[in-house]
């Protein structure tokens, strides 16, 4: 490994307390107003940026030159939790009820600010580096947001970059995939509404959880009837919230759902067969239903040279055998592919090791990486910005 990444470990105490401040504090997606300030304020105590706030409401952008190169690149990490209730009591467990960093976002900030620390000492590069904190990605808003208030206008790169955390892969090991890598995705609520009454006089009532139960299973027809076998898509419904008691027929009920997709044409029909599906089903019970559509996902799409250079720079610094190209593609979904369909780049996995899968309440981020996340970063603006 290059010596880098050995000063890079000597930083991990510093990046666990800035990761641990992140975890306790955690803030939903573009309400994260405490994080933003902090990372911030780490970012001017390295005394070397220009740093931009309120970029996409609460994006930050930290700009550091160094040398005569007119090449400029955007690395981002995205720092917003979920609504998940963190189910282990560690000792430095979310703070917040019911919103906790169970996806590793806190993790992905912690890396960046530890290569921006590392930067802004050294600057052994030639060019302009951007470290892209990105508000919003669980809810598809912060990536839209910061392009909508002119990030790459404002700040422009030749290529942008990002990575995550992937439990049940070898930690410390680098996924890069060229081309299609994560799935378009459209968040959903369905409203059924029937008439409430007593759970002994059904007859009285018109139940939009029976209606709503045989929804949900008339929508896992949608792929397995209509999507090619050689494609991929998913329908899950993760949330079904109706009535407080077992004796009461409840007047309404919600079905929360994810579609994801890597096709325009499959996109476009499975949400035609979940609109038709919903309103014929719901009408068959005597209930009405509205649908609340959410801000959609798009497909994440590396550029192929860009990968094959960035895991090329990744392998110089880690080793043939902490890199696999071509690595997994998922149907997860990730808003930094608005970002890509802006500038070219790539995003690649970083493995977390053995554990629960993010956006499990069991989920713990592996902090033994966070240097190793950390050193790609500097690697890769070395590498680039030659």
């Amino acid at each position: 490994m290059n010596a880098f990444v050995k000063e890079l470990e000597q930083d991990l105490p510093l990046m666990k307390e800035w990761f641990e401040h992140m975890h306790r504090n955690p803030e939903l997606s573009m309400q994260e107003t405490g994080t933003a300030d902090y990372i911030a304020e780490q970012l001017r105590g390295f005394g070397a940026y220009e740093i931009a706030t309120g970029v996409g409401k609460h994006g930050i952008v930290a700009t550091l030159k160094a040398g005569n190169g007119d090449t400029a690149i955007g690395l981002r990490a995205d720092f917003d939790a979920l609504p998940i209730q963190e189910q282990d009591d560690l000792p430095y467990k979310s703070t917040v009820e019911g919103v906790a960093h169970v996806c590793g976002h806190d993790g992905h900030a912690t890396m960046l600010l530890g290569a921006a620390k590392y930067l802004a000492r050294t600057r052994n590069f030639n060019g302009t580096v951007r470290l892209i904190f990105q508000p919003g990605e669980e809810t598809m808003e912060g990536a839209p947001a910061m392009i909508r208030d002119g990030l790459f206008e404002r700040f422009p790169v030749d290529a942008v970059f990002g990575m995550h955390n992937i439990p049940g892969l070898d930690a410390g090991k680098f996924y890069f995939h060229p081309g299609e890598m994560m799935a378009a995705v459209d968040n959903w609520e369905i409203e059924i509404t029937g008439k409430g009454g007593h759970g002994g006089m059904p007859e009285l009532a018109v139940d939009p959880v029976v209606a709503g139960a045989s929804i949900v299973m008339a929508l896992q027809s949608i792929v397995s009837r209509n999507v090619a076998p050689a494609h991929r898509a998913v329908v899950t419904i993760g949330a079904f919230l109706a009535g407080k008691a077992g004796n009461v027929v409840a007047g309404n009920a919600i079905l929360r759902l994810s579609a994801r997709t890597t096709t325009p044409e499959d996109r476009e029909m499975v949400l035609g067969n979940i609109r038709r599906i919903v309103a014929h089903q719901a009408e068959a019970f005597g209930c009405t239903s509205e649908i609340r559509e959410g801000v959609p996902g798009a497909v994440l799409v590396n550029d192929a040279g860009e990968t094959e250079k960035a895991a090329g720079i990744a392998r110089a610094a880690f080793g043939d055998d902490r890199v696999v190209l071509p690595g997994p593609a998922a149907l997860a979904s990730e808003d930094f592919a608005f970002m890509l369909q802006e500038k070219k780049g790539t995003y690649c996995f970083l493995g977390g090791g053995p554990g629960k899968m993010v956006h499990n309440p069991g989920y713990h981020f592996n902090q033994d990486i966070l240097p190793v996340g950390a050193a790609y970063w500097v690697a890769l603006t070395e590498g680039y910005l030659r």
